[in-house]
């Protein structure tokens, strides 16, 4: 694998430090496991993966109880914990990115990466880097481009995911099912069938975006 060959930079958003403080359901930090959790990693890996879970959880209920609630001070949630919930989500088998490291490779040093990978976020450093330009064909000959990012990028994408979506996922539709948790095309294909026999239906519209990815990726 050539790590040197063309590739698109990515882009992060900077963000500045939270610095207000929130609800109680914001505090609910859950820190003092995580000098255990290094030492112990393989007894605590489903431990820390419900503690994470729970900690969002807590965002996700006071998102839905007050929709007007301004959230502020969310950067410590992105911890160890979540940070390596969120390696444990990604792809075994995906193509590495320009670092040529592999999820498996990663993962055989995961405690101290991901300690540094933490250090890094909270103090500012953390840069993501150039993501990986293939091509790959498409059924009418010509081919559709794909950035591949290196793993540690992948974790802090899955990880503001995470955030993010404990906060907006309450107010998306019921009949929305793009890029949502436990929804998918085959989902959104199910509704649509039931709502062609169930009701009348006098009009469906089939849209594609041109080039919709390329600009947004």
């Amino acid at each position: 694998m050539n790590v040197y060959e063309k590739s698109d930079i990515a882009i992060v958003p900077k963000k500045a430090a939270n610095k207000e403080g929130f609800s109680s359901a914001e505090r609910l930090e859950g820190r003092a496991v995580l000098k255990w959790n290094v030492q112990h990693p393989a007894a605590v890996r489903t431990q820390s993966r419900v503690a994470a879970s729970i900690r969002l959880l807590a965002v996700r209920r006071a998102a839905q109880s007050n929709k007007n609630l301004k959230f502020t001070a969310l950067m410590h949630h992105i911890d160890v914990q979540l940070l390596q919930e969120c390696y444990y989500k990604l792809k075994r088998n995906a193509a590495p990115g320009i670092d040529g490291q592999s999820w498996a490779s990663y993962g055989e040093k995961l405690d101290e990466r991901l300690i540094l990978l933490h250090k890094e976020i909270h103090q500012g450093s953390y840069r993501a880097r150039p993501a990986r330009r293939v091509h790959i064909p498409k059924a009418d000959g010509s081919q559709r481009p794909l950035s591949i990012l290196c793993i540690e990028d992948k974790i802090v994408q899955q990880a503001v995911v995470e955030v993010l979506q404990a906060i907006y996922e309450t107010d998306f539709m019921g009949f929305s099912y793009g890029f949502r948790p436990g929804r998918g095309q085959h989902d959104a294909l199910d509704a649509l069938q039931a709502a062609l026999y169930r009701k009348q239906v006098n009009w469906i519209l089939d849209a594609d975006i041109r080039k919709f990815l390329e600009p947004s990726s």
